[in-house]
């Protein structure tokens, strides 16, 4: 699937935004990705698993005995990476901050683990699951991800394989054009959500 595809398929799901978001990270950005609205539709989750998992594979990566995501974000995106793979697919939890497994997850010692994201911008959910992952006795030996953000800049430690990369700018709060910092901006992600 070519990088234009993989945009149709946002744009049609009405998942590529343009306005003033806070991003996970705490940086600012003109666009935003909605992978929720995506995935939505199990027919076209499963269109843009099953091109990502062709390009995994034909990047020579794998077997992988398990896919671990970072919720909430990985979730949904992990779950059709493991059908796609044949593989269980499992998912790590913030608990006081830090990425953890809840709800009878274990990942077997030395198991070979895919990290599953579904939007990659700086890399540091990746990361910290990556490191649950190595602190759970798994072994990461890639990530995936549906749209890298960074355009390849993410060092994640490991191989990365996005479906498509794209160079979205984002912002440190004291750095945002003036013309972004006019318009209201909008919180749209699932870290550190407040009842």
């Amino acid at each position: 699937m070519e990088r234009e595809e993989v945009l149709r398929e946002f744009r049609d799901a009405g998942a590529l935004l343009e306005g003033h978001f806070i991003l996970s990270s705490g940086r600012h950005s003109p666009k935003y990705l909605q992978c929720a609205r995506v995935m939505m539709d199990a027919r076209r989750g499963a269109r843009l698993c099953s091109a990502l998992a062709e390009k995994i594979r034909a990047a020579g990566l794998g077997p992988f005995d398990l896919v671990v995501s970072p919720a909430m974000g990985g979730v949904v995106v992990g779950y059709e990476m493991g059908r796609q793979l044949g593989v269980p697919a499992v998912f790590m939890e913030r608990v006081e901050g830090r990425f953890t497994l809840r709800r009878g997850f274990a990942i077997e010692p030395g198991a070979r683990c895919l990290m599953m994201e579904d939007i990659v911008t700086t890399g540091l959910s990746s990361r910290e699951t990556i490191e649950a992952i190595e602190a759970a006795g798994g072994r990461t030996t890639a990530a995936a991800c549906l749209i890298d953000r960074s355009g390849g800049k993410a060092d994640l430690g490991v191989p990365l394989v996005p479906l498509a990369a794209l160079e979205i700018p984002t912002y440190a709060p004291d750095e945002v054009p003036q013309d972004l910092a006019a318009t209201e901006a909008v919180k749209p992600g699932s870290r550190f959500l407040k009842a």
